[in-house]
């Protein structure tokens, strides 16, 4: 019998306000403390609200996407000739580059720069860019297309994003984002660097244990609003539903849920419908929480942030606290992870994200 293929993560490497490493983000994460404070990089005087989850020193895009892409393939044991050939799935912002190359051409640098001589392909679908491009990962993984390959992404909090989601009063006033939580007043942006190496059976002949495996993604489209989620959730509910279907698992395997929550009212309780769509009864008893409620939005580099801290919560067997908790809102009745980390016993985990236009991600990670 030939053994079914499957895409796991043999390494992993992020930066965020939390800190530099893997590490760095599930201890901080677990604390459950958020990294928001005044935003020192670029001038907030003309704004609504002033701060962000960024890291004091940081580095240009370019130098600390390939510091994340080298460390993640070192922990991944590849040298510089194991990684002829890997290709290269880069997602970043796809405006007109303020400074810096534009994001085809910093995906062949950071190919080069890195020694991943595959193919290269840019990711720019906004929020859901970085799940996307795991999700084409994974699948071509499994199709038997190539044994492996590096999806990375980036955001670091810039004047020009953060003055648009001020503008759009999209930002928390209070500087806490309250994910779930009565009295949320909106999302936090923050920094966010992190790339991962996906590979088939060929980390384990190495010798190398995996953190964790890939096993369903979905995508779906609302088709409602150009900004606002469908109130019913059916976009990510059937994203959910893709994920669970191409694992071959049921609602009640899902041992936890990294939740896309902003913080803002409509995404919210929108997602909270998705969730009891997907999950039917289970949806009150499954663990959620949102990690952008302590290292921020990173935008295009939320998805594999988030991805990376969820596949090492559930290893680690402690599940992420939803920081910013005031009290249960009607419209998002789910069992939120308060007050400390749950320890857990879960296999598997869902990781979600939604974008403007109406994308949505969902990616069902497995451990043990």
């Amino acid at each position: 019998m030939v053994e079914a293929r499957v895409a796991q993560l043999t390494g992993v490497y992020a930066v965020s306000a939390l800190g530099r490493g893997a590490d760095a983000q599930l201890t901080r994460v677990l604390a459950g403390v958020p990294a928001f404070g005044p935003v020192g990089r670029f001038d907030t005087a003309a704004r609504r609200v002033t701060v962000a989850a960024t890291l004091p020193e940081i580095a240009t895009l370019t130098d600390e996407l390939a510091v994340a892409i080298d460390a993640a393939c070192r922990a991944a044991g590849l040298d510089r000739a194991q990684r002829t050939g890997c290709a290269l799935l880069l997602a970043v912002h796809g405006g007109p580059p303020a400074s810096g190359p534009a994001p085809a051409v910093l995906a062949g640098q950071l190919a080069a720069r890195c020694g991943l001589s595959g193919h290269t392909r840019v990711y720019t679908s906004a929020c859901v860019s970085a799940s996307t491009a795991v999700a084409d990962a994974a699948a071509r993984i499994t199709r038997g297309d190539v044994e492996r390959v590096v999806v990375a992404a980036g955001y670091l909090v810039e004047a020009d994003q953060f003055a648009l989601f001020d503008a759009g009063r999209a930002l928390a006033v209070d500087g806490a984002v309250r994910p779930f939580s009565a009295g949320r007043r909106g999302l936090l942006l923050g920094d966010g660097v992190a790339a991962v190496v996906l590979e088939s059976s060929t980390g384990r002949r190495r010798g190398v244990e995996p953190v964790a495996t890939v096993l369903g993604w979905g995508r779906a489209g609302d088709a409602f609003h150009p900004c606002q989620p469908e109130p019913g959730g059916t976009g990510l509910a059937r994203a959910v539903g893709g994920a669970l279907r191409r694992a071959g698992l049921p609602p009640e395997s899902v041992g936890y849920v990294n939740a896309n929550a902003t913080g803002t009212a409509q995404s919210d309780a929108a997602e909270a419908a998705a969730l009891r769509r997907a999950l039917g009864e289970h949806a009150d008893r499954v663990p959620v929480s949102s990690t952008k409620s302590v290292h921020g939005h990173a935008l295009e580099a939320s998805g594999l942030l988030e991805l990376v801290v969820t596949a090492l919560a559930l290893r680690h067997g402690e599940l992420p606290v939803n920081a910013g908790w005031l009290g249960p809102d009607d419209s998002c009745l789910l069992n939120v992870v308060r007050d400390r980390p749950h320890r857990t016993e879960a296999t598997h985990a869902l990781t979600l994200n939604a974008a403007f236009g109406g994308a949505n991600t969902a990616l069902l990670v497995g451990v043990g």
